[in-house]
């Protein structure tokens, strides 16, 4: 415990299942977390579960003008921004001939202009206060195509390039930028695209753990990322899967 003492968190997509792991290890290890989303009555449980560590505030991460409020807020309540974990994510299947370009923009302004927005609005409170550590949601969809999932995939490659740009114009101010990459992970935005039992199972026969990943397998991560433990990682793209980038396509 402890090992976050003294930062103060945003979490985007923080209500549900990844997010919600996070904000929950984050304030664990002694943090201070503001739960950004727009799910109002979950994030509003969790807050209430956390105590007063915590904060749910609704949040469109699409919205620029949400964006400066948000951190504006939060400075207020807790102190300066020093961690801010892009979480907040949507997937979408669909073929490329067939995809709504209205759905494909979407995608884009949730999952890409989120994130760029959130690393924007973080900027000037982190340089102000030293540095911070900013964590960006990619998925193993960020380092390798899969049918389908195209309009996503675009996204997600464009988080892992973004991270390495922010982390390079960043770094000198002490501001760490990095990528997370989860596989196939049991939530509740995989169940609602299809993914019942038996595609979990599938799922889980096809990566060298054998079994699909759970929140709580990612959050350990996060904390090692926002913590001062991890203060020469920057840049980097790490993948938290199973075991299933270990692997290659054999014949297509």
């Amino acid at each position: 415990m402890g090992r976050l003492a003294g930062k103060i968190a945003i979490v985007t997509g923080g209500a549900q299942g990844q997010g919600a792991a996070i904000c929950r290890a984050f304030v664990t290890e002694g943090a201070k977390v503001a739960i950004a989303d727009i799910a109002d009555e979950p994030g509003a449980l969790l807050a209430k579960e956390l105590g007063e560590k915590a904060v749910f505030v609704h949040h469109d991460v699409s919205d620029q003008g949400s964006w400066e409020a948000l951190v504006a807020g939060v400075t207020e309540r807790f102190g300066p921004v020093s961690v801010l974990v892009n979480n907040a994510g949507i997937l979408r299947f669909a073929d490329i001939e067939h995809q709504d370009p209205a759905e494909y923009e979407l995608l884009w302004r949730v999952n890409t202009l989120g994130c760029f927005l959130g690393i924007k609005a973080v900027i000037p409170t982190m340089k102000a206060n030293g540095g911070g550590s900013i964590v960006n949601a990619s998925s193993i969809e960020g380092l390798a195509g899969m049918p389908l999932v195209a309009g996503y995939t675009s996204t997600k490659f464009a988080i892992r390039g973004l991270s390495k740009a922010a982390a390079l114009e960043l770094g000198p101010d002490g501001i760490r930028v990095n990528s997370v990459h989860p596989g196939m992970i049991d939530t509740g935005m995989t169940r609602g695209m299809g993914a019942n039992d038996e595609a979990m199972a599938w799922g889980g026969s096809k990566v060298a753990l054998k079994r699909v990943g759970v929140p709580e397998d990612i959050a350990p991560l996060y904390v090692y990322l926002a913590s001062d433990e991890s203060g020469y990682v920057t840049g980097a793209e790490i993948a938290i899967d199973g075991g299933a980038t270990a692997t290659h396509a054999f014949g297509g």
